[in-house]
């Protein structure tokens, strides 16, 4: 087996130094580093990551838990992740907490004891004994896609959280909606204690509010953010006695659901029935129609959460973050209007004016 030492004599360096190429623990000179790196090449070292996280108190790993990772955002979230995490060196151990809190604080606790460096989670609707362990752990985390109100004390953990808006763009697909004429507009909303279920049902309001229609409680129903759950909900709406002439469905999932309910009572959108979706997808623009949707950043919700990890563990002290990265409103024809030329259109807010930067709060 190749030695660090062999490396250090095909170079014509010490070992040390050889270290420090390798772990990046002190800035080498760039001929030397680059006949380090060659002689790694030619000999076909492999470092041992175990002996090198004894030195150094690292596993240059992070812990990924998030739920339902088949999602296709999610999916790009950890696309995000990975790519970012190994420009920088790091692997990663990937579990799914299933949006339970009992399985989430197990989930936690064994990432923990595999000795990652840092975790980045997408809480559950109720995250309490997650902040408590990873509070009293002292673990470094960044909360992935909804934020929680972190409780305050010296207990506390330092916890950044990145998120994409909702509030807005949900406003947005309101608004939409209603200067195309409709009067009742459903929400098939998603699962409640999520700060995404609640942002988004606030988009729904303001937008509502915006343009002069009431709220009805009957036009707001539940699709706990899964297929079968979107598919209940856009039942129950349909089934009212005045039922909505549009809806807006707040998750990828959830659209799903509401199509195959339209599909069982030989309903046609936007024949029968405007729809809106949060949640842009792969296949979103193969549909029939094609549908018009809020596209989240999440590739880069999945990178930005990297980088707002590795600056916490190079500074532990740091005050807390939240950065929240802006949507973009991709108009299509599921809302009924008709097709345009070309490619489907981007309007990136509200205005139509793109969001230049993300928005980052620091907490104290």
């Amino acid at each position: 087996m190749v030695t660090m030492a062999d490396v250090a004599r095909s170079a014509g360096v010490s070992v040390a130094t050889v270290s420090h190429v390798l772990n990046d623990t002190r800035p080498v000179l760039p001929h030397t580093r680059q006949a380090v790196l060659d002689a790694v090449e030619e000999l076909g070292y492999t470092p041992n990551t175990l002996a090198r996280s004894l030195v150094t108190s690292r596993t240059r790993s992070i812990g990924l838990a998030v739920s339902a990772i088949s999602n296709p955002y999610f999916t790009e979230i950890l696309q995000g992740v990975e790519a970012r995490a190994l420009e920088h060196g790091y692997s990663l151990l990937i579990a799914d907490p299933h949006d339970d809190p009992g399985h989430e604080r197990k989930v936690v606790q064994l990432l923990h004891e595999r000795r990652v460096d840092g975790m980045i989670v997408a809480p559950s609707a109720d995250p309490r004994a997650l902040l408590a362990y990873l509070g009293r752990h002292r673990v470094p985390a960044v909360l992935l896609d909804r934020v929680v109100d972190v409780p305050e004390g010296e207990a506390a953990p330092r916890l950044d959280q990145i998120c994409a808006e909702s509030t807005e763009p949900t406003a947005r697909l309101v608004g939409h909606l209603a200067g195309l004429g409709h009067r009742r507009i459903g929400l098939v909303a998603g699962r409640p204690g999520l700060s995404t279920t609640r942002e988004r049902i606030t988009g729904y309001r303001h937008g509502l509010a915006a343009a002069g229609l009431p709220f009805d409680e009957r036009l707001l129903v539940h699709g706990d953010s899964e297929a079968a759950g979107g598919e209940r909900a856009a039942s129950d709406l349909l089934s009212l006695a005045v039922p909505p002439t549009a809806l807006v469905t707040a998750n990828n999932a959830m659209t799903i659901g509401a199509l195959r309910a339209l599909r069982d009572r030989g309903l046609s959108v936007p024949g029968d029935l405007a729809l809106c979706c949060f949640d842009d997808f792969a296949w979103a623009d193969l549909f029939s129609p094609r549908l018009t949707a809020v596209a989240q950043p999440s590739r880069d919700l999945g990178a930005q959460a990297v980088r707002l990890l590795l600056e916490r563990l190079a500074a532990p002290d740091r005050p807390a973050r939240t950065v929240r990265l802006p949507c973009t409103f991709v108009h299509r024809t599921s809302c009924g209007c008709a097709e345009r030329s070309g490619r489907p259109g981007h309007s990136p807010g509200p205005s139509g004016k793109a969001h230049a930067k993300a928005h980052e709060r620091t907490l104290p």
